[in-house]
């Protein structure tokens, strides 16, 4: 099943990567401003690095430093890289790690436009298994992508393992504040939109603990989940409901919804979650665990 899993995550995301979509348009930035990031971060970052998906912004959250390596778990097209690379300066790293070929090719095109900035780079990888050597970073960060990992406490070991004494986790996520109705958990698509693959809050406590983490910090951010619903992928998408939340849609020309593994990705999400309010299971939380700094050899 965790194979199925990750097909279906990185298909659909490879998808996403040539969907078009950007930052250009307002349903998109309208997502990205829902989830904490200013009008001016977004100005300063290609617009086709931001695609719409976000629940959060790591990089307000890391108060990252100059000279500092940060490695972004799921970086997609580069949007909190961009971001972490101007505030840790030309003498720090900021890493993109991604299991999308698509995501790897658009970022490093959107690097490009960025004038490929000397302290950024990007790798194809899976987050579980990181292509970076023991004790090497200051900063993980990640935004809404630690949910569709099938196996996460295998993700919070890598994170710890690659984490300087005294380093720090700064995600943003979707966790859950009770269990899913039935029939969402099972559903492919609802955990290729970051619902399904979603974790319990105390779950994700305790995981990021287990992985050797302290002062571990897990705080809702009072974020409206239903801001999805402002991103348009397909020609009759209707606009959301007077209360916010996503409408019922069809697929383009045969007026049938079409099937979980075939949907665009912001369509399909709208369509699983026209009955349900999401706000009342789930919620984007702000991720914080620091990896206890050591003195000859030992935490303290």
């Amino acid at each position: 099943m965790n194979n199925k899993i990750s097909e279906v995550v990185r298909a659909k995301y490879g998808l996403l990567a040539g969907s078009g979509l950007s930052g250009a348009q307002a349903g998109v930035r309208e997502v990205a401003q829902a989830f904490g990031y200013t009008p001016e971060e977004l100005a300063a970052i290609p617009a086709e690095a931001n695609m719409g998906v976000s629940c959060g912004n790591p990089t307000a959250l890391a108060t990252l430093k100059n000279g500092e390596i940060v490695v972004d778990l799921g970086c997609g097209g580069g949007m909190d890289v961009f971001l972490a690379a101007a505030q840790v300066g030309p003498t720090g790293k900021v890493i993109g790690i991604d299991m999308t070929p698509e995501m790897i090719n658009l970022a490093r095109k959107n690097a490009v436009g960025c004038g490929v900035p000397p302290n950024v780079e990007f790798h194809l990888a899976n987050i579980d298994q990181l292509p970076l050597p023991d004790a090497s970073v200051d900063c993980v960060i990640s935004n809404c992508v630690i949910n569709l990992a099938p196996n996460k406490p295998a993700v919070f070991a890598e994170a710890f393992r690659v984490l300087k004494p005294g380093g720090r986790l700064a995600a943003s996520d979707i966790a859950l504040k009770k269990p899913l109705p039935a029939g969402w958990a099972d559903d492919l698509l609802a955990y290729v939109g970051c619902i399904a693959g979603a974790i319990l809050i105390e779950d994700y406590r305790r995981y990021l603990l287990e992985a050797g983490f302290s002062h571990v910090q897990i705080v809702d951010s009072g974020a409206d989940l239903n801001a999805y619903a402002k991103v348009t992928t397909s020609c009759c998408c209707a606009p959301p409901k007077e209360d916010g939340r996503p409408p019922a849609t069809a697929s383009c020309c045969g007026g049938t919804q079409p099937k979980a593994d075939q949907a665009p990705l912001h369509e399909g999400l709208a369509n699983l979650l026209q009955d349900h309010d999401v706000n009342e299971y789930a919620a984007s939380v702000k991720v914080y665990a620091l990896k206890a700094p050591t003195r000859d050899g030992k935490p303290v």
